[in-house]
């Protein structure tokens, strides 16, 4: 992956190129302001992607367990009529 330097305003003048040109170089981006880097911005996969979507699942899962909103493993098979 390489690697390249940009200033804050000129990240802002064309974000919508750089949206699209580390997905296609595989490129990530480090923000500077004042020679000091600030921010890193790398392409997300698609892997990186379901990897956020299911730790923020488990969040609200464990959440609702917390509150008190789940079902007990009987309760569930009685619901859709297996009574064991």
């Amino acid at each position: 992956m390489t690697t390249r330097f940009i200033g804050i305003k000129e990240f802002r003048a064309n974000i919508s190129k750089f949206a699209t040109s580390p997905q296609r170089r595989t490129q990530r981006l480090i923000l500077m302001r004042n020679q000091k880097p600030i921010f890193e911005i790398k392409p997300l996969t698609a892997r990186d992607a379901n990897i956020e979507s299911l730790l923020l699942r488990l969040k609200k899962s464990e959440e609702d367990i917390k509150a008190g909103r789940y079902y007990t493993q009987a309760e569930v098979m009685k619901m859709v009529g297996n009574n064991r």
